[in-house]
């Protein structure tokens, strides 16, 4: 009996000493991701040993004065280095801003069915077909569906990197496929969801309809999605002819997210996410 006991307290003080320990990696380990917000639609993603961006954008002649945002350089990419598009809309993919980031070698991955050219020097391009993940090193991104506004190819992405899940919306529209990314890869610790619900007139006849997510669709999204975090992006335009932003995006976005469990963090360019 005696030996028991003495066996059972080795186990407990054994049992105890670990699991402050195993925390402790866990929480080091989702502490490695930091993100960065870029200008426009773009992010970037920081481990300590690679870096991936999504639509980075830096060409200040492609929306001039109409956008406020800090284009954030984009070159200096830590270790392995990886650029995704969402779509080859020129506000998507800068060409120019993608061979900064690739500058020293990486990969260009883009939507199935799209061809972004030039590809920098250098770089190895591949399409990602729907649904099948990408293993970039330390990051695994798949390319899931997405709808935009004029029919053209466009994909969102879903990351995964230290323990951490993101989605990033690119310009999508609401479609019908939220449920499915959420039932197969949510929750999610944070969505990047564009949120300026923009009309366009370049094209006729003119519809007047949103071809991209408006607040109340982008909080939506995020409910289907299981995104405890939104942070907005794509929004800010004014100026341009036939191009119509929602009145005061981020105001509305935060109005209606109240009353719900999902936080929006408003980060500008050039700042970084804050874990919560």
């Amino acid at each position: 009996m005696g030996r028991r006991v003495f066996l059972s307290g080795l186990a407990a003080g054994a049992t105890a000493a670990l699991l402050p320990v195993s925390h402790a990696v866990a929480r080091s380990a989702l502490d490695d991701l930091r993100i960065q917000r870029l200008a426009w639609a773009g992010i970037r993603l920081q481990l300590p040993g690679a870096t991936l961006f999504i639509d980075p954008l830096t060409n200040a002649a492609e929306w001039g004065g109409a956008l406020p945002d800090v284009l954030v350089p984009v070159e200096g990419g830590i270790g392995d280095t990886t650029v995704l598009l969402t779509h080859v809309h020129s506000d998507h993919f800068d060409a120019g801003a993608v061979a900064q980031a690739l500058r020293n070698g990486g990969s260009l991955i883009y939507p199935e069915g799209t061809h972004p050219l030039p590809v920098p020097a250098g770089a190895r391009a591949r399409p990602a077909p729907l649904w099948e993940p990408q293993l970039l090193g330390d990051f695994t991104a798949t390319a899931v569906p997405a709808s935009d506004g004029y029919g053209d190819t466009q994909v969102s992405w879903v990351v995964s990197a230290a323990g951490r899940r993101i989605f990033h919306g690119g310009d999508t529209m609401w479609h019908g496929h939220w449920w499915k990314i959420g039932r197969q890869f949510g929750p999610f610790d944070v969505a990047f969801l564009p949120i300026n619900g923009a009309r366009f007139g370049w094209r006729t006849p003119v519809s007047g309809q949103p071809g991209v997510l408006t607040p109340e669709q982008a909080i939506a999204a995020a409910t289907v999605l299981g995104a405890r975090n939104v942070v907005p992006i794509h929004y800010g335009i004014s100026g341009v002819d036939a191009y119509q932003e929602v009145d005061h995006p981020l105001g509305a976005l935060i109005r209606v997210a109240r009353g719900t469990a999902i936080e929006v963090q408003s980060v500008q360019p050039g700042a970084w996410v804050a874990w919560r």
